[in-house]
């Protein structure tokens, strides 16, 4: 059989001169066509903040003894 695949074309993002696919948003610094499109430091705080409060909640919780996990309930 003569079945070649290949890979993706990736181009130069012309602001953070990352590799990015061909016609789509450069992941690295939200930019397409000159444009910012996506504020990739907003998402970066975001993902801050969700990680702070889950590690807020599990300090919360306390753990599960070998007691405790016989006594809970299913």
């Amino acid at each position: 059989m003569h079945i070649h695949l290949e890979g993706p074309s990736l181009t130069t993002c012309p602001q953070c001169k990352e590799k990015k696919l061909s016609h789509a948003v450069c992941k690295e610094c939200g930019y397409y066509k000159g444009r910012e499109v996506v504020d990739v430091l907003k998402k970066e705080k975001e993902g801050k903040s969700k990680e702070k409060s889950k590690k807020e909640e599990d300090k919360d919780e306390k753990p599960l003894t070998m007691d405790g996990l016989s006594k809970k309930e299913k």
